[in-house]
């Protein structure tokens, strides 16, 4: 509930810890060293590559959308383009 309180802080650690995969998108967007450790040693590399197969939009700044794209091992070649950040669609 920690880091629920500290990476969700605009609702309550009970109403944040109903969405794991927003938390875990906090920390590996603005977590720091320490708690992206955490997070990558609880739930691992299969739980952070879900979280971004289904992100939604503004979970992830292009900085971090980057950087875990390659740290999972998604994009290899730096010739590789990065896919685009997730979007509001209005139906």
């Amino acid at each position: 509930m920690t880091m629920a309180a500290r990476y969700i802080w605009w609702k309550t650690p009970r109403e944040a810890i109903s969405s794991p995969q927003r938390i875990i998108a906090q920390v590996m967007n603005i977590g720091d060293y320490e708690d992206v450790q955490i997070v990558v040693k609880e739930v691992g590399d299969n739980t952070l590559l879900d979280v971004l197969r289904y992100a939604e939009a503004g979970w992830f700044n292009k900085r971090s959308w980057t950087y875990w794209h390659y740290r999972l091992g998604i994009i290899k070649n730096v010739n590789t383009p990065i896919p685009p950040l997730p979007v509001r669609r209005f139906k």
